[in-house]
């Protein structure tokens, strides 16, 4: 016998397939569901995403506390906790820039001496560099706590106020926002050790023009050696080494101007600069202005003395990722500094006169780098 469905079942099945139809329409179209839903999935998300942050800020922390306890810190939690609860800067006032730069300046010197002052009074033993490289390592963990807090307001914010809108930016962010911080992670290391960061690019790229050449302190934390390098006085500035430090090269640039009365032929800036994507590690480059990436005061003074005096201001650049600037310093790179040397040179000869003299400044961190 052979059984067949009756159009009366048909028709049934048909309607009550279109009534669902209809309804998941409305509820699509008409309520919040569809909002809902995406809360739901990005809460996860970003669940997950704060998981990996703090994991990061986990490893780094007890890398750092555990040098800490090398050191003789016989609790470095407190040292730590106490660094990264109180170390916020207020930016100055810039709806009237009247002197901004100066009260910019001005901050970020006072907030250095503050961080100076407290890893002295915590490691009073420990010489100048190495007290520079913890310092840099407190730095690191302060990002991490301030990243962290930051993504965790906003989640919770968002998930308090069923914002979905902003909850879909934090998980936009997130990726590459994680994949910086896994440089920073890295980053503790090179500092622990006291070993060359792609960030030393400018700083070695000095110390190769001049390697036996005696370094005379000009500004805090900044040194500057006296070269003859292709018939002409060179003048290289780069911070004070081998600790962690970038030191004052606007300042010092600006120093050395006006001792020199202006008679200078030409101001070099050295420095690290991050890639593009899809760009080779290394790539030297050279250009017109001052390569220097700080907030400001820095580059500014450089930028003043060259204007004031009329002098030309090349920059060469060495190419590299946000991870490779900060982490040790990798064969690439370090094929870029030597470069840079040779490009260096070349401006020397092509663009200057035998007798000239030329300030070249290496800009960057200088750890691991006399």
């Amino acid at each position: 016998m052979q059984l067949t469905g009756t159009p009366g079942g048909d028709s049934t099945v048909l309607l009550i397939f279109w009534i669902i139809v209809n309804i998941l329409w409305f509820m699509l179209l008409f309520t919040d569901l569809p909002d809902r839903i995406r809360i739901y999935r990005w809460e996860r998300v970003i669940r997950y995403r704060l998981s990996q942050i703090e994991n990061m800020a986990s490893e780094a922390r007890k890398v750092s506390e555990d040098h800490l306890r090398e050191l003789g810190v016989k609790e470095p939690g407190p040292l730590i906790d106490n660094f990264i609860n109180n170390n916020f800067m207020i930016e100055p006032v810039s709806i009237e820039p009247t002197d901004i730069i100066r009260r910019l300046g001005h901050l970020i010197r006072i907030r250095d001496d503050k961080i100076k002052s407290y890893t002295l009074s915590a490691l009073p033993n420990l010489d100048q560099a190495r007290r520079q490289n913890i310092a840099v390592i407190l730095e690191i963990n302060w990002v991490f706590n301030l990243v962290y807090r930051v993504v965790r307001h906003y989640y919770l914010l968002g998930k308090k106020t069923q914002n979905w809108i902003l909850l879909t930016q934090l998980v936009i962010l997130l990726p590459t926002l994680i994949r910086e911080l896994e440089g920073f992670k890295k980053a503790v290391e090179p500092f622990r050790l006291g070993i060359p960061v792609g960030d030393t690019a400018g700083p070695m790229v000095v110390s190769l023009l001049a390697p036996g050449a005696d370094r005379k302190p000009i500004v805090e934390e900044t040194v500057y050696s006296e070269a003859e390098i292709e018939g002409r006085k060179v003048l290289l500035i780069k911070a004070e080494g081998p600790g962690g430090t970038v030191g004052r090269p606007g300042e010092a640039v600006a120093r050395l101007v006006d001792q020199m009365e202006c008679r200078v032929a030409r101001i070099i800036t050295v420095d690290a600069a991050l890639k593009l994507e899809g760009e080779k590690s290394g790539e030297v480059a050279e250009g017109t202005g001052a390569a220097i990436g700080d907030p400001g005061p820095e580059k500014i003074a450089i930028e003043r003395a060259a204007a004031k005096c009329n002098i030309p201001l090349d920059a060469v650049i060495v190419k590299m990722s946000f991870e490779e600037a900060i982490t040790h310093m990798t064969k690439e790179i370090y094929e870029g500094v030597v470069k840079a040397t040779d490009t260096v040179k070349r401006i020397i000869r092509e663009k200057t006169r035998e007798g000239d003299v030329v300030i070249i400044a290496g800009i960057g961190n200088t750890i691991g780098v006399l």
